[in-house]
């Protein structure tokens, strides 16, 4: 019997050993800066234009209405394919509505990843946008990811997608610094910010960034890093004379945010919000204070108990107007975000 159990912990051990030995060989580590697309032919967009922009985590098509998830306290580790296929069917339909919009800033978009049963989710966006000049960039690529153990994640390559109508001059993947520590990094997204650049006829550049900060990050120490770096970004390109519109999931609040929507909860931590002396005062933190962009996803969404909060936003550089903005309530139906609009000018 003895012999038995020792081969069997034997057996465990050299298969959790393989799983660290194949997932360290082939972990994703991409540059500080990676080059998406540089082109010569973008041509200078009028300094008079009026821009607008969306941004959507779609959930990889998985987090809809109906659906727990075991990260977030769940159960479910992905819903059944027919759900899948339906979710992002509703979700492509969806996208279709905003197509005049200039600019549609997208995250969590997968591809042949086990836990959206393989759908190839950039290609079918792109699809029903040909019109758009589309960009992507991963930020989870990972070959098997072990968790749950009594039902596998698997394979996961997933991340941010960026439609423009306007060919920008350049696109360009910035990582963000710090990860967990090993192994637990191997397993683990590597976020990033992209970055579309293009020429005005000013003379100046507008710059649109899709960006996805980390979440479960329980002590803030990943979030406050990412910030610093993308600071430092931010006002370098400002202090040029450029104008810079950021949108996407933060995975925390903006500054000072006075509104809660039942417990206000984030992820498994408690509510976060972006410190107020973050940048100067004139910077804009933009956001639709009526309705909550992000649900948590620990039981099936109920309106009426479902911890809910507003994580989803913009941020604008001073010298860009905001005409509009507004968050499009969908109920959390086929995503556990909502979209966020907006509308803007160069001053």
């Amino acid at each position: 019997m003895a012999t038995v159990l020792l081969a069997f912990v034997v057996l465990v051990l050299l298969l959790f050993g393989s799983i660290l030995l194949f997932g360290t060989v082939t972990n994703y580590q991409p540059g500080p800066q990676v080059l998406i697309s540089s082109t010569n032919k973008s041509e200078p967009i009028p300094y008079s234009t009026e821009f607008t922009v969306l941004s959507w985590n779609i959930g990889y098509a998985a987090l809809s209405n109906d659906m727990d998830f075991f990260y977030d306290g769940g159960k479910n580790v992905r819903p059944s394919k027919a759900i899948i296929e339906r979710n992002f069917e509703k979700i492509l339909a969806q996208i279709a509505e905003y197509a005049a919009i200039d600019f549609i800033l997208l995250q969590e978009v997968d591809r042949n990843s086990h836990r959206s049963w393989n759908q190839n989710q950039i290609k079918a966006i792109e699809q029903i946008l040909p019109e758009k000049h589309a960009f992507f960039t991963p930020n989870y690529d990972v070959k098997f990811v072990p968790k749950p153990f009594s039902n596998p994640l698997g394979k996961v390559f997933s991340g941010q997608q960026s439609l423009s109508t306007y060919l920008p001059k350049s696109v360009i993947r910035h990582a963000f610094p710090g990860n967990y520590p090993w192994p637990t990094s191997v397993f683990m997204l590597d976020r990033c910010f992209m970055v579309q650049r293009f020429d005005i006829s000013n003379g100046k550049e507008l710059l649109i960034i899709n960006t996805h900060n980390s979440a479960y990050d329980s002590d803030g120490f990943l979030r406050k890093g990412q910030l610093a770096y993308l600071k430092e970004f931010l006002l370098k390109e400002y202090s040029k004379g450029n104008y810079i519109a950021v949108g996407g999931d933060w995975n925390q609040c903006p500054p000072d945010l006075k509104i809660t929507f039942d417990q206000n909860l984030l992820d498994t931590v408690d509510y976060s919000l972006i410190d107020s002396n973050y940048l100067p005062a004139d910077w804009q933190w933009i956001y639709d204070p009526a309705v909550p962009t992000n649900r948590r996803v620990m039981t099936e969404f109920n309106p009426e108990i479902t911890p809910q909060t507003l994580i989803d936003f913009y941020l604008f550089s001073p010298n860009i107007e905001i005409i509009e903005n507004k968050t499009f309530d969908l109920s959390f139906t086929y995503s556990d975000h909502q979209p966020i609009y907006a509308k803007f000018k160069l001053k």
